[in-house]
């Protein structure tokens, strides 16, 4: 099976390496089946060949695609461009990728959507999302049952659907919970990767990041491991499956 390329925007080590380590055990893979880049710190290299991989993932992230570029920082900035400069040949190749959270405002800005805090924000927590008539019968969300539980982080969302996208998942305080460009380009709102453990971890990682007052991290943690999210991770395991098997055949 060809490598998976596994990109990540956290500039926190603790937030980083244990979302390297959800999505190598929710996927099912070996850190030998993949490639991964840490982008606050190093650069995808200039030989990269999407042909290399069996596909691309690409993890959340503190930033926000919508934010002006004065209030960014130089390394946002950086991640932000070297995700997008990836974007039009991964789009016209119908290359499988798989973007969560931060992927889902980095494709649809790619196509043109708008991708702002102007509605659909969703507070830290879990959601119930309902899985879409066109997502009924996608390989991503085999095996997950029609509404289940995801958790959730965000300050900006995607405002419509992109040209040439499915809409396969949503929730009742954001629509757009989970695309699909073309046959093989995905991305959630939600954490795919996430469970309570985790999701524990970055609220405390991200307490000073405006997404909650600081002083509810203690009651926000308490309320994550009340919730048994299990469900989404079928999606990155679906993923791997999917694409790793095409790669190998191929």
């Amino acid at each position: 099976m060809k490598p998976f390329l596994i990109l990540q925007l956290r500039p926190e080590t603790e937030a980083s390496d244990d979302e390297f380590s959800a999505i190598l055990a929710k996927g099912g893979l070996a850190s030998d089946n993949v490639h991964r880049v840490r982008l606050d710190q190093s650069e995808i290299p200039s030989d990269l060949q999407l042909s290399d991989y069996s596909g691309v993932i690409v993890g959340g992230g503190p930033g926000c695609i919508s934010d002006p570029e004065d209030k960014k920082t130089p390394v946002e900035k950086r991640i932000e461009q070297a995700v997008l400069d990836l974007m039009p040949e991964i789009t016209a190749r119908d290359f499988p990728f798989m973007g969560c959270c931060y992927g889902i405002g980095i494709l649809a800005h790619h196509l043109g959507a708008a991708v702002s805090k102007a509605q659909f924000s969703e507070d830290v927590g879990a959601v119930t999302c309902e899985v879409q008539k066109a997502g009924q019968g996608d390989a991503m969300l085999a095996g997950l049952s029609q509404e289940f539980r995801a958790f959730v982080g965000h300050k900006e969302a995607v405002q419509d659907l992109p040209a040439g996208c499915v809409h396969l998942v949503a929730s009742a305080t954001c629509p757009y919970q989970m695309i699909r460009y073309a046959r093989n380009v995905y991305a959630t709102q939600f954490h795919p990767e996430a469970d309570s453990d985790g999701f524990a971890v970055r609220i405390g990682i991200y307490k000073h990041r405006g997404y909650f007052p600081p002083e509810d991290a203690d009651r926000m943690t308490a309320m994550c491991h009340a919730e048994d999210v299990h469900m989404p991770e079928r999606i990155l395991r679906n993923f791997v499956q999917v694409y790793g098997r095409a790669a190998k055949d191929h």
